[in-house]
Order: structure tokens, then C-alpha cells, then sequence
């Protein structure tokens, strides 16, 4: 466990806790944990020794509720509150079609610092000015749901990008153990991979030049480490993602940081304390949400809690106007 790298001792955790909810097999579980931790033996050990403790590391520092007093209030002027659209689908109140006329939309590819990378690139169908979002995707790849996202964006009003961190393997569609892959190599081949496309939202006519970042789950660290690697990140929005090793990397960014988690998503929930620590004295505003848990957001899964998702992204599109205005 110890030579493995943050990023692959949380994404290791992560499939032993879906295989302890029965969302994974264990031929499943042993399959990823394999390539994320190099070899068979490895993760065979990985599940003897730490799959106990993937619950009981440690809790967060308070009794988490929706309200949070954990905030560094931010200068920027109040603009008027954005209220997202809701679908006529009870089961994805949120989703933006693939047709919704007011969002220009389609998978592209760029050049990436290793291969060529893959993405979905969503617009406003209007001409304006706009800022860009980095979208990042969770553990298992891009897909719809993080396509939705990068619309749901768009419709509000931003130029949203999410990257396919699987690109140098091929891509999410077409690798064999994609949760392996994105943690394969140092984190910064992830960062390096992002920045290509926050360059890439740069040439997309319209651009105003404020650029965000918003993840899940793994994209939520990635978020918090593409915020601190790059110095034009404005605003970054972490949804229930580690925080980065060493967390004192965190304290270079420029990003006025909105992160959100589930309140009974004790394992992730224990790195807030060292977020607070790194951020001191800089914009950061701590949401944990009762009754929800580990990709409350994602309405692709039975995880999904729909109250506590609206009132996040709500949070999510207010903030990021917010601070790329």
C-alpha cells in the first residue's frame, strides 16, 4: 500500500467498497485492483490487508449536516442567482438533451501532451462571451453522464469540456480496465492530459477567457489538483474527491474552491480537514450533505439522491458564475 500513490490507494479503496456493496464481483474487484496496483499478488494483498479498513480510516472533523460553517467568504460581487433547468424525465431532472436547442453539442479530439485525446465539447447555441469548465469525469471513464454534465453547463451558460483521461490507453470506450488506467503512471500525467484541455476550450470562439473546473468522485481530485497546478483555474468545484499528497499543494491555486460531499461518505470525508488546512486564508466553502453519500450526484446510479443533487448543482452553477464573472 505504501508504494502506491494517492490517486491508486483511493481508486483501490473505491473498488473494494463497491465490491462490500455488491456492485462489483470480486473476479471484478481483483481484475481492477490488479492494474492499479501492479500485480496480482499486490492486489490479492491489498484486499487482505487494507479491504477492512477502507470504512474505518478515520470520519470528518464535525458532525456533517447541509450548512456549513467551514467558509472563507469570498469579494466578488453577488450576481443574480442562476436557477438550472429541470427535464420532463422524474428520473434525471437535471439531464439536457443531446438535441436541447439552446446547447451546441459532439464528442471531438485534440492534441494531448502523450497521444491524441478525446472529449465532448458543449456550447451555448447563442453567441456571446463565455467562460470555459474543464468536466471531469469519475473512476470508470467519460460517459453519458458526464456527457450530460458538460450540456447542463452549457445550457446555463459556460463552454464545457470533459476530457477522456483514458485517451492515452485508447479511450474509455475501448479500454479493458479503465479505472487501471487512469491511475497508471504519476498524477501529473492526468494534469498534463487537463491542461491540454483547458488550451483546447481557449480556441473555442466565444471564450472569455475565465476558465473553471468542476469533477466527481476521481475527477474530484483531479479538480483539486488541476486547481492547484494551474494558475488560470479561476473556480474549481470538487464533488466527493480525495484530496491530493501532499494537501499543502493545494495552497498555489488561485481557485475559490466550492467542494461538495456526502455526509455518510466517511472515507473521502476524511481528507476535509487537510483541504481546510491547505486553504487558509483563501476562498473555500465546505458543503457535506446529509443523507447522501459517495456519487450522490450521479443520476446514473442507485447512489443517486435527487433533492440533495438539485440543491448542489444549484450551489455548483451559482458559484462558478460567481467567480468566472
Amino acid at each position: 500500500m505504501n508504494e502506491l500513490n494517492w490517486m491508486q490507494r483511493y481508486a483501490a479503496n473505491e473498488m473494494v467498497e463497491l465490491g462490500e456493496e455488491g456492485r462489483l464481483d470480486r473476479r471484478s474487484v481483483l481484475r481492477y485492483l490488479t492494474m492499479i496496483c501492479g500485480t496480482t499478488a499486490a492486489a490479492s494483498a491489498f484486499l487482505t490487508a487494507c479491504g477492512s479498513d477502507s470504512k474505518s480510516t478515520s470520519t470528518t472533523s464535525a458532525n456533517p449536516t447541509t450548512s456549513s460553517s467551514r467558509i472563507v467568504p469570498s469579494s466578488s460581487t453577488t450576481r443574480p442567482t442562476i436557477t438550472p433547468p429541470t427535464s420532463a424525465d422524474p428520473a434525471r431532472v437535471l439531464s439536457v438533451t443531446t438535441d436541447d436547442p439552446d446547447v451546441t453539442a459532439s464528442d471531438i479530439e485534440f492534441d494531448g501532451p502523450a497521444s491524441t485525446m478525446f472529449g465532448y465539447l458543449a456550447e451555448p447555441t447563442k453567441a456571446g462571451s463565455f467562460p470555459g469548465v474543464v468536466v471531469i469525469h469519475e473512476i470508470f471513464g467519460l460517459n453519458d453522464h458526464i456527457r450530460d454534465v458538460a450540456r447542463r453547463l452549457a445550457k446555463v451558460g459556460f463552454i464545457a469540456l470533459a476530457p477522456d483521461l483514458a485517451s492515452r490507453s485508447g479511450g474509455s470506450a475501448t479500454a479493458a480496465n479503465v479505472p487501471g488506467v487512469l491511475t497508471s503512471g504519476p498524477v501529473e500525467d492526468r494534469v498534463a492530459d487537463l491542461d491540454a484541455a483547458a488550451a483546447r476550450i481557449a480556441e473555442v470562439g466565444g471564450y472569455s477567457g475565465a476558465l473553471g473546473v468542476i469533477g466527481f468522485c476521481f475527477g474530484g481530485g483531479m479538480t483539486l489538483s488541476l486547481a492547484a497546478a494551474n494558475p488560470e483555474v479561476l473556480a474549481a468545484v470538487p464533488y466527493y474527491g480525495p484530496t491530493p499528497e501532499p494537501a499543502g499543494s493545494i495552497a498555489a491555486t488561485n481557485a475559490a474552491i466550492l467542494a461538495h460531499y456526502g455526509a455518510t461518505d466517511e472515507r473521502v470525508n476524511a481528507g476535509i480537514p487537510a483541504l481546510e488546512a491547505a486553504m487558509a486564508g483563501k476562498t473555500l466553502q465546505i458543503r457535506v450533505w446529509d443523507g447522501a453519500g459517495h456519487a450522490f450526484n450521479n443520476d446514473a446510479l442507485p447512489t443517486y439522491v435527487e433533492a440533495t443533487a438539485i440543491d448542489a448543482w444549484t450551489e455548483t452553477v451559482n458559484w462558478l458564475d460567481t467567480h468566472l464573472h
